[in-house]
């Protein structure tokens, strides 16, 4: 939501070599539009399944009081003097704490960052250190008004970003955007950043309280070597997809798994899926938690295509059980051979990918000839979301930390080492990228402005997650809610968060 989101999830695996290679190039992919089924549309022949039953949803307890705190018992570091080389003005001599999420992308790329701080401020005391539980860890902090002074704020454990928005507890980042970029004085930092990036970061108003670092490509994973062993395909029409899913569940194959534990990682490919088949506005309207947005036509036939992998069979046995390592792990054993994720799952399950794997991402395949845009839309967003504390110590030493780590050498670095690309707009130039590196970048340039960014987990984590998420799409997907049942979830869900007057609410602009 990583995680969206973000990233979302459990502790990573810092394990990192490639899974094949090419040079960066043009776009590339099929053209061909979506097929008609015997002159019906797939909505005319997906057929709604009784109610199995319903499961106990977990309880939110995200956050509750986090940031409750009206501020720090501590006074900030003076000021430095601020020069060409300093524009931010930083405190040479102050010390900085930076606080990294572990997961997937490792610490090593932060941590050379960090060497490049310490060189250029050599009488700064710089504290890092490292977690898989940032909220656990990080909250009581928060409360008592002794937060770092930068946060990788990404994980399971992630804090609620709109909650911490909401209490005035971040720092706006637009002196960080509008500072000279470490690499070119002439421009700001802003300038260098991918399309979206800024944005993102905001939700009410001009201010930008999260700096995205990764940007990620979400959408259904494979493996082309074993597409090629099938003489199939990626599908680009859900016929195709349940053909060839059906085509491997001959050979023993699984067509789909997913981290059934945190099934909010279905949403990945979801609803994409669901944008592409009514358009943009329908995923706007469910960020924007308006009345009956859960009820639109095109979620409706998005949940059903997605019951039908269960129904049929297609989904990898056990599924429900498993996290988000042990389902990548069972894809890249060829138990199954699609998984919704993000870009980060390269890295991720590097150390159980074989040489020959070929792992490709692509946008979900097309419902059917009347879907309102075309294939080849995907999600693709920001992700591993930094933010400064308000109430830190050196706000200005984490601002400047951030801004080196835009610079293009950092984010070469990152890119080379974690198989990501980073939000500076730049930074593959002469490198050799991996396939699945290399399908992300071409996935984007077939998407062009079909890139549809879903906001739901970046404003409203606990209701992403562990509401629609685990107490509804988990529950369909395992098969104990119909589709119907899980959307009026989701819409009861969203409701109560839309009348909850204790919680900021945040709209498309």
């Amino acid at each position: 939501m990583g995680s969206t989101t973000a990233r979302n999830d459990e502790g990573r695996g810092r394990s990192d070599h490639g899974t094949g290679s090419g040079t960066i190039g043009g776009a590339g992919g099929a053209n061909g539009g979506p097929a008609v089924t015997g002159g019906l549309g797939r909505r005319d022949v997906i057929k709604r399944s009784a109610a199995i039953g319903l499961a106990a949803v977990p309880t939110t307890g995200f956050l509750a009081s986090c940031a409750s705190g009206s501020g720090g018992t501590d006074k900030q570091v003076d000021k430095g003097e601020k020069t060409e080389k300093n524009p931010l003005g930083v405190n040479g001599s102050a010390p900085l704490e930076f606080v990294l999420f572990d997961g997937g992308f490792g610490t090593e790329y932060a941590q050379d960052a960090v060497k490049v701080y310490e060189k250029t401020y050599p009488k700064a005391k710089v504290k890092f250190s490292s977690t898989q539980k940032i909220q656990s860890t990080l909250q009581p902090r928060f409360n008592g008004g002794t937060p770092p002074d930068l946060i990788d704020n990404s994980g399971a454990e992630q804090m609620d970003m709109g909650v911490l928005v909401g209490k005035k507890q971040l720092a706006d980042l637009t002196p960080l955007l509008d500072a000279p970029s470490y690499d070119d004085p002439a421009k700001k930092v802003r300038d260098t950043l991918r399309p979206g990036v800024v944005e993102m970061g905001q939700f009410d108003g001009d201010p930008v309280w999260i700096m995205y670092y990764a940007y990620m490509v979400y959408g259904v994973w494979y493996s082309q070597t074993a597409l090629d062993k099938l003489d199939a395909e990626y599908p680009e029409t859900w016929d195709a997809m349940l053909a060839l899913c059906a085509k491997a569940k001959k050979k023993g194959i699984a067509g789909w798994t997913y981290a059934g534990k945190y099934p909010y990682y279905v949403p990945f490919s979801l609803y994409p899926f669901i944008g592409k088949i009514g358009g943009r506005e329908v995923l706007e309207a469910i960020d924007n938690l308006e009345p009956n947005a859960w009820k639109h036509p095109a979620v409706k036939a998005g949940f059903e295509a997605y019951y039908e992998l269960f129904k049929k069979g297609y989904i990898l046995q056990g599924t429900p059980g498993l996290d988000h390592i042990q389902s990548q792990t069972a894809w890249t054993e060829g138990k199954a051979l699609f998984i919704p994720n993000g870009s980060w799952v390269e890295n991720e399950a590097a150390s159980t990918t074989p040489k020959d794997f070929e792992m490709k991402v692509a946008a979900p395949s097309s419902l059917d000839s009347s879907d309102k845009l075309p294939f080849g839309t995907l999600w693709a967003s920001g992700g591993e979301p930094f933010v400064v504390p308000a109430h830190s110590k050196n706000p200005d030493g984490g601002m400047e930390q951030l801004r080196i780590m835009l610079s293009e050498e950092s984010s070469k670095n990152f890119t080379s080492k974690v198989k990501s690309l980073s939000s500076f707009n730049g930074g593959t130039d002469g490198l050799t990228l991996s396939s699945a590196l290399k399908s992300g970048e071409e996935a984007l340039a077939k998407a062009g402005d079909n890139v549809l960014n879903p906001r739901l987990q970046d404003w409203y984590v606990a209701l992403q997650k562990e509401k629609i998420g685990a107490g509804a799409i988990g529950e369909m997907m395992a098969g104990r809610m119909t589709p119907a049942e899980a959307i009026k979830k989701c819409q009861e869900y969203a409701d109560a968060v839309a009348k909850d007057s204790s919680v900021k609410h945040y709209k498309h602009r």
